[in-house]
């Protein structure tokens, strides 16, 4: 089993051009994406013919004039390497386990509502009336999140280009807002929350609007995608990176599910039904209402914020501004991978992304904008548990491993952050 884990830790990453389609055909354009970025010699070329059709995209919504796919996670490979029979072998094991855009499957064991990945899979059936009253039968996800996250939910729609950051790529099980502890799953309500309230300062808005049940569907298709993703990116680890040989046989496929699936899904598991054991609940006593009390709170924040335990202002700043020594160079894990390493660029393989890289924006304390929420609990959260697939890692305890900083030094910083936020407002909100 700790083979398994190491194997899917260390996974490839994806995308890919040349890969079999619907019916084994193959396609050179995928059907979900923009544009291809080859990198070679460090260079990208990448183009930029599409930027109209985005802008009618996200005016009117997404329509496929073919049955969509789910594209192989070639990204950051060279796709020559793969043989035909390799990702034919592949997308046939997947199609098996979990179906088809519109007809998604679970691999045996995988607990999953199929009444909500129904409803949220294949095309948008329904209607919406201007007070948004009707209810949509089905498409879901085609209706309200491909147009950036992708069919595939690789992050790479036919928007995703123009937005500042990406849309998330669901593939690897990382989401980066969540109340869970290093290395867990997001909670099914971290999820709830994102796709409800939206990430300000992102292209990502809310759906407050959907029904309860409507969300509750795009959630489970969320996790769907994602547990889809990880599953192949070990797949396509064995039969790209191992060798195993092809066909697969049964004997593979039998303990690829009962050993390598199980494996993921027990990830998932834990955080969606037992999420007291991963979830980090914030508790604070009663905070006194005097402003010299908050004023000493904001004070030991700054101190233990500008502390060589915490390293907060190496990325934003003495001042939270976001001009930290580190801040015009750091990339999140889906962008980190990117960078052309040297022996790469002195030969001439051509290694394959979606979008180009992209370096991540350091947050600026002071513009009172917080994707993951400006509840002080949200902040504290933020810090506790880090900011999961970027530079940003947690400082909170977790279980018997001591963190960085203590709960109560935690509280102090989010006093400090607040205070230094656009309008000081917490100078005169003292919270609980």
């Amino acid at each position: 089993m700790l083979n398994n884990v190491l194997r899917r830790n260390a996974g490839s990453r994806s995308a890919g051009f040349l890969q079999p389609g619907p019916r084994g055909s193959t396609s050179r354009v995928p059907s979900d994406s923009l544009s291809c970025c080859v990198i070679n010699a460090g260079a990208v070329f990448l183009s930029l013919t599409y930027i109209l059709p985005i802008c009618c995209l996200l005016i009117g919504g997404c329509q496929w004039t073919e049955e969509p796919f789910f594209r192989l996670n070639l990204e950051g490979r060279n796709p020559s390497d793969a043989t035909p029979l390799a990702l034919e072998e592949a997308s046939s094991f997947l199609r098996e386990l979990f179906g088809t855009p519109s007809n998604p499957k679970l691999p045996p064991g995988v607990a999953l509502d199929r009444q909500r990945l129904e409803r949220s899979a294949g095309e948008p059936v329904g209607s919406l009336t201007p007070q948004r009253t009707a209810s949509i039968e089905r498409g879901l996800y085609r209706r309200y999140c491909a147009t950036c996250h992708g069919i595939t939910g690789d992050g790479a729609g036919p928007a995703a280009l123009v937005m500042d950051p990406y849309p998330r790529d669901f593939r690897r099980g990382v989401f980066v807002y969540t109340s869970t502890i290093a290395g867990a799953k997001p909670a099914r309500e971290d999820l709830r929350r994102a796709i409800a309230r939206g990430l300000p300062g992102s292209a990502m808005p809310g759906y407050s609007h959907l029904s309860s049940e409507e969300i509750d569907s795009l959630v489970e298709y969320v996790i769907y995608l994602s547990l889809r993703g990880e599953v192949e990116l070990l797949l396509l680890q064995y039969l790209l990176d191992e060798d195993e040989p092809l066909p697969l046989s049964v004997i593979f496929k039998e303990r690829f599910i009962a050993e390598d699936v199980a494996a993921i899904w027990a990830e998932w598991d834990l955080a969606l039904n037992q999420p007291e054991k991963v979830v980090v609940t914030p508790m604070r006593a009663d905070y006194p209402p005097d402003d010299a009390t908050f004023r000493h709170s904001i004070k030991q924040g700054r101190e233990i914020y500008l502390s060589d335990r915490a390293k907060c202002a190496t990325c934003h700043g003495a001042e939270g501004a976001a001009d930290g020594e580190q801040a015009n160079d750091l990339y999140d894990d889906w962008n980190y991978v990117k960078r052309v390493p040297l022996q790469l660029r002195k030969s001439d393989r051509q290694i394959h992304f979606m979008l180009p890289l992209r370096r991540l924006r350091v947050r600026n304390l002071r513009e009172d904008l917080f994707r993951g929420g400006a509840d002080p609990k949200d902040i504290y959260k933020r810090i506790y548990v880090g900011l999961k697939g970027t530079p940003m890692a947690g400082v909170g305890p977790s279980g018997s491993v001591p963190g960085a900083l203590s709960e109560e030094e935690i509280w102090h910083v989010v006093d400090f952050v607040l205070a230094i936020s656009a309008g000081q407002k917490a100078i005169h909100t003292p919270f609980q």
